[in-house]
């Protein structure tokens, strides 16, 4: 029996690092986790071992290949960003990949801003909020060069996450797109190239190139064509571009709410701007507009809350189904008045304690007006993104909330022009990885990838 042909992706989350399989019709054929301990950088501050991550990914590649069993063809990366890599003129790796949520001097940030217009201007421009810390990646190089001098003599080149785990195999130096596109301060979205402070500062970056761009990497003596990678933002949302028949709005959500609409083309204002939005790039260079809720989280801590509050099962949240009579009913009680969030969303941690439950009768009660005022921030958040020449038709909705039928209601209820889907998109990320080398790679179906289940 001959082996079956698949594309490898390398997952790479802060928490779970996977490889993924994917058959000629995009289906997974194979998965495996893995989790790595941390190491420190020279500050003490927690972050990922990149040797150990690019060790496993070496030795995983070899052993599959050995094993016989699949025939791999292609190889793409997936990763998180906001973290880049510092390279001597010899290809090595001059620092740790930096954890994004390292603190450094806000005078470095500080400077950037003065020299470009000011804050509001510069992070219009770069379609990136302030974000503090390194989570703004160009930071990061800037960092590098004013407090590290004796590393920034030594640099050559600089990479992207994806570009640097693609360079571990290629030995090629890319750059692309969604690395760049994704709240780093270097994209200039008026101009479509990187913001003149990148030359200014002297930073060599290397010249974008297309997502389906493609090297060789010879492994146990066989040559593998294999992608510069991508950002996991970005690449979740490659499959709905693909296969999506009508324009659409993506709401992806978990610990985050992302949402992204790629057909809204208006500049970022100051007031998305403050209200934690955003643009991404797609594979095509076009921009993303995206705004971002921490929903998930909100979800997790409330629940906790009523759980300890009402004695109940940590799953019983979970069977709680949609009653329009009940939403009324708490309309009518409460008004518009937000019972769970009385410091609002920037004092969630604090206001939470001051959250009086009093006027509820049992934790159905209290759960269902839980989600329908988060549901109403995503509303709030989703509109943020939708431009008065709105021409997208589908809302389809991902990850943990495509499961929970108050969100789903309601939000079908509010948004009545447009069609809303749950996706059962698993491993989107991956798959979008897999996607935009595909046609490069040949012999993938990838028309076959169904978005909703019928």
């Amino acid at each position: 029996m001959s082996a079956a042909k698949v594309i490898a992706v390398f997952d790479i989350g802060k928490t779970n690092k996977k490889i993924l399989l994917f058959d000629q019709n995009l289906k997974v054929a194979y998965q495996l986790e893995q989790k790595f301990d941390t190491t420190v950088d020279e500050d003490g501050f927690e972050c990922d071992d990149i040797k150990l991550i690019q060790n496993w990914m070496v030795d995983t590649l070899n052993a599959i290949i050995e094993e016989g069993k699949y025939d791999i063809q292609g190889i793409n990366f997936s990763t998180y960003g906001a973290s880049l890599a510092f390279l001597n003129k010899e290809g090595e790796l001059l620092t740790p990949i930096y954890n994004y949520l390292k603190e450094i001097s806000i005078e470095v940030q500080d400077d950037l801003f003065g020299k470009n217009g000011g804050v509001n201007e510069f992070c219009r421009r770069t379609a990136s909020p302030s974000l503090g810390l390194l989570l703004n990646s160009g930071i990061q190089a800037l960092w590098v060069k004013k407090d590290k001098k004796e590393v920034w003599d030594q640099v050559e080149n600089v990479l992207h996450f994806p570009q640097y785990l693609s360079y571990v195999l290629t030995g090629q130096i890319s750059s692309e797109p969604t690395s760049i596109g994704c709240h780093t301060f270097m994209w200039d979205f008026d101009n479509m190239q990187y913001h003149p402070w990148i030359k200014e500062e002297g930073i060599s970056l290397p010249e974008p190139v297309n997502n389906d761009t493609v090297y060789a990497a010879n492994l146990k003596g066989k040559e593998i064509k294999t992608g510069v990678g991508i950002h996991d933002s970005s690449a979740s949302l490659v499959p709905y571009l693909e296969n999506s028949k009508e324009k659409f709005i993506l709401v992806s959500t978990g610990t985050w709410c992302i949402s992204m609409n790629p057909y809204n083309e208006e500049p970022l204002t100051s007031d998305q701007l403050n209200n934690d939005c955003l643009c991404f790039l797609t594979p095509k260079k076009q921009q993303v507009k995206s705004s971002r809720l921490f929903m998930g989280y909100f979800h997790e801590k409330l629940v906790e809350l009523l759980n300890k509050h009402y004695d109940i099962d940590a799953d019983y949240y979970k069977t709680i189904s949609y009653q329009p009579e009940l939403e009324e009913i708490l309309n009518k009680k409460f008004g518009e008045g937000e019972v769970f969030f009385p410091d609002g969303i920037a004092g969630f941690d604090k206001g939470i304690e001051k959250i009086d439950l009093s006027g509820f009768d049992s934790f159905d009660q209290a759960y269902t007006r839980m989600v329908m005022e988060l549901t109403k921030m995503c509303i709030a958040s989703v509109e943020l993104i939708i431009p008065a020449n709105d021409e997208t038709k589908i809302l389809y909705v991902s990850g943990g909330f495509a499961r929970n039928p108050i969100f789903l209601n309601i939000l079908t209820n509010h948004f009545s022009g447009k069609t809303v889907y749950t996706s059962e998109i698993d491993n989107a990320s991956a798959l979008g990885a897999a996607l935009v080398i595909a046609d490069k790679v040949g012999g993938f179906d990838t028309g076959s990838v169904a978005l909703i289940k019928e």
